[in-house]
């Protein structure tokens, strides 16, 4: 298999999302095993200026899924900003994952030289397809996936290696 924007997008923000997925899944069942309210764990931080867990997993899903649309010239869908429960994220991640699998490789062609624009929380940025992906995309989706399992490891969640970056 050949590289291809689709095969560095789909392929590779899927699985972090699965991971994500899996990772929240044994959060639901610590919280239950030792009567913590979930609400605690969702709103735990590192550190009192970063985002809270609901919030990383929040921005994983809509990075993902709005790079890949970005990439693949489709509408940008809305990640609904809401507070959930850890069933509703999981289903939320899954819909994020459902979204990624529907788009064609075919759409991806070409996407190496697009120029990309999309809106921060402070200004309108700019970036060619491929810079956009390797230099945006998938660092921020690693960066909140990780921070949401170093945000649950710290909270005593037995999390390992394998849990964040799955089986192959």
């Amino acid at each position: 298999m050949s590289l291809t924007m689709y095969t560095a997008t789909v392929p590779t923000c899927t699985r972090a999302l699965n991971n994500l997925t899996a990772i929240l899944e044994k959060a639901t069942a610590h919280a239950e095993a030792r009567k913590i309210n979930p609400a605690v764990l969702l709103n735990t931080r590192l550190f009192p200026d970063m985002f809270p867990l609901a919030t990383q997993i929040h921005i994983a899903n809509d990075i993902a899924q709005g790079g890949a649309a970005r990439l693949a010239g489709a509408a940008v869908p809305v990640f609904e900003s809401k507070e959930r429960t850890f069933a509703e994220w999981i289903a939320a991640t899954r819909g994020t994952i459902a979204y990624l699998e529907s788009l064609k490789p075919a759409q991806f062609e070409g996407s190496e030289d697009k120029a990309i624009t999309w809106q921060t929380r402070t200004s309108t940025r700019n970036m060619q397809g491929t810079p956009y992906l390797f230099h945006h995309v998938l660092p921020n989706v690693f960066f909140h996936v990780t921070t949401a399992y170093d945000i649950l490891r710290q909270a005593g969640l037995e999390l390992g290696k394998l849990d964040y970056l799955g089986r192959a």
